[in-house]
C-alpha cells in the first residue's frame, strides 16, 4: 500500500477572530492573573517566571557592611600572620606571648573567612549573602564568648579588651540585622 499523503496545510482564519484568540489564551493559561497576582503575556514567561522576583532587594548599607567586613577580616588576618606579637600585645595589654603558632593559625583562619567575604561582596544570590552574614555573626559571637572566658580566667581587664568586646557585640548585631533583612520576603508592588 502506498503511504497516505497528509492533506495540505491550510491557514486557519480563526486566529484573527478576537473571541477565538481569547479562548486560545485561556486554554494556554496566559493573559489572566496567576496565584501571585501576576499577568503573564506568554506561556514562556509563565514557565520561566519573572526575573524581578529573583532579584534581591538589598537593605540600605548591605554592600558597605560586606566591604567593611572583608577589609576587617583581611587586615586582622595579615596582622596576625605577619605580626602575632603586636596583635596579642594590642589586645591583652603587654601580656607575654608564649607561642606564635596559635595566633598565626588564627590569622590563617581569618584569611580563609576573608576570601569568602570578598567573594560574597560580588554575588547577588540571596542564599550566599545570608550564609556569609550568618558566618560573620557566629564568628563574632564565638570570639566574644572566648574573650569573655579568657577575662574570667586571667582577670586581665584593659581598655583594649573592653573595646574588643563592645565592637564584637556591635558586629553581631549588625550582621544579624542584615541577615534577617536579606531573608525577608519582599513586599508586593
Amino acid at each position: 500500500m502506498a503511504a497516505k499523503q497528509p492533506p495540505p496545510l491550510m491557514k486557519k482564519h480563526s486566529q484573527t477572530d478576537l473571541v477565538s484568540r481569547l479562548k486560545t489564551r485561556k486554554i494556554l493559561g496566559v493573559g489572566g492573573e496567576d496565584d501571585d497576582g501576576e499577568v503573564h503575556r506568554s506561556k514562556i514567561s509563565q514557565v520561566l517566571g519573572n526575573e524581578i522576583k529573583f532579584a534581591v532587594r538589598e537593605p540600605l548599607g548591605l554592600r558597605v557592611w560586606q566591604f567593611v567586613s572583608a577589609v576587617l577580616f583581611s587586615g586582622i588576618a595579615v596582622v596576625a600572620l605577619a605580626f602575632p606579637d603586636q596583635l596579642y600585645d594590642a589586645v591583652f595589654d603587654g601580656a607575654q606571648v608564649t607561642s606564635k603558632t596559635p595566633i598565626r593559625l588564627y590569622g590563617g583562619a581569618l584569611l580563609s573567612i576573608s576570601l569568602i567575604m570578598w567573594n560574597a561582596l560580588y554575588t547577588a544570590e540571596k542564599v550566599i549573602i545570608r550564609w556569609t552574614l550568618l558566618t560573620e555573626a557566629c564568628y563574632f559571637g564565638v570570639q566574644f564568648l572566648v574573650v569573655t572566658a579568657t577575662l574570667a580566667e586571667t582577670g586581665l581587664v584593659s581598655l583594649g579588651i573592653l573595646l574588643l568586646l563592645a565592637s564584637r557585640l556591635l558586629f553581631v548585631a549588625i550582621s544579624v540585622y542584615y541577615y534577617y533583612q536579606v531573608g525577608r520576603k519582599p513586599k508586593k508592588v
